[in-house]
This record gives C-alpha cells, sequence and structure tokens, in this order.
C-alpha cells in the first residue's frame, strides 16, 4: 500500500486528479489547495462550479488550518459519530477559491479508514472527495460501477480496492453555523 501512496502523491503535488477510495464511495481527487486541479475534477464531473465539494483531512488538528473557527459542536460530532461523517463549516480559508461555496463554508470529513487516512496524511494537504460519477448520474457504490469515461478522464486510478464489491453509503452531512446551529443535510 505504501508504495501506490507514493505514486498517488505524486500525481496530486503535480496538479493531477485521482480516482480513488475512500471512507464511503469511491471519489475524484486533487490537492484541495489547487484551483486548476479543482477546476479539472467539476469539468470531469460536467458539474457547475457552483456547488460545493468537500475535503478529507487525516485528523481533527487539520481542521484549525482550513477553517476560521470551529464551533464547539464539531468536535462533540467527530468523536461521538459512529459513520463516516462531513461537517459543514463556515468561514473555509487556505483553500482553492473555487472549492469554497458561495457562503464561505466548505465540508470536511475527517477519514478513519486506513487507505484515504494514510494518504491524507503522506500528502499533508486535504484531498477533494466527490463521488465518481458525471453530475445528476447515481453516484457509484464501488470501483466496478464507475463509468469509462470517469476513469479514463483522471490522471491516475488507484489499484487498492477494485474488487471490493461492497457498496458503501455516502457520509452524512451536517452544516454547522454560529452559535451551533446545525441542519442535517444528509442523513
Amino acid at each position: 500500500m505504501q508504495e501506490e501512496i507514493k505514486k498517488i502523491v505524486e500525481v496530486l503535488r503535480t496538479g493531477g486528479v485521482i480516482l480513488y477510495p475512500t471512507d464511503t464511495v469511491w471519489g475524484l481527487g486533487c490537492d484541495a489547495t489547487n484551483e486548476d486541479a479543482v477546476k479539472r475534477i467539476f469539468d470531469i464531473k460536467q458539474r457547475a462550479d457552483t456547488k460545493a465539494m468537500l475535503v478529507l483531512v487525516d485528523s481533527p488538528a487539520k481542521l484549525q488550518s482550513y477553517v476560521d473557527e470551529i464551533p464547539d459542536m464539531a468536535w462533540k460530532l467527530i468523536e461521538l459519530s459512529q459513520k463516516p461523517l462531513t461537517i459543514i463549516y463556515p468561514q473555509a480559508k487556505n483553500l482553492a477559491s473555487n472549492l469554497i461555496a458561495e457562503d464561505k463554508s466548505i465540508g470536511i470529513r475527517v477519514t478513519n479508514e486506513a487507505f484515504s487516512k494514510n494518504l491524507c496524511a503522506q500528502f499533508r494537504k486535504p484531498i477533494v472527495s466527490t463521488s465518481a460519477n458525471i453530475s445528476g448520474k447515481p453516484t457509484p457504490s464501488n470501483f466496478s460501477q464507475i463509468a469509462d469515461e470517469i476513469k479514463s478522464a483522471v490522471d491516475y486510478v488507484v489499484n487498492y480496492r477494485q474488487e471490493d464489491l461492497s457498496e458503501p453509503s455516502p457520509s452524512s452531512i451536517i452544516k454547522l453555523g454560529k452559535g451551533n446551529l446545525f441542519k442535517l443535510i444528509r442523513e
């Protein structure tokens, strides 16, 4: 797995787009601080760049580098969550501007799955994570369901877990605001 991660990190550092397994479904990923790479993902997905995408980090400690203020509730949610949880935080910073929503928010998930956690740790930056499909089409649950059009559009297809036919669910999504206000986006 380490050799594979070294290859992926090199692709990410040079602005490439990857197709990779996450702690939920297979995703398209890139350096979340690189505007050109983020634009490529919007193009691959044929998705309006006004629709936000989320990022993965390997540790709750990294959140402070990408969000101005972390509501107290976020720490409890991360600690208590039984399944992958994406939290939309207000006031994103230090990320590609075309990744940040119009209201300045950003969705971030702290991954606990071994492969994606190790990848984020080795890359040392957040990695975009958006489902590996054309916008409006069904989200593929595993590698076998990903369209060839997506596979051929990326710079690197990760070899890890391609044979896994399980059908994981996307993450839950909660949007946090000031004063511990929250809104459940997806259960």
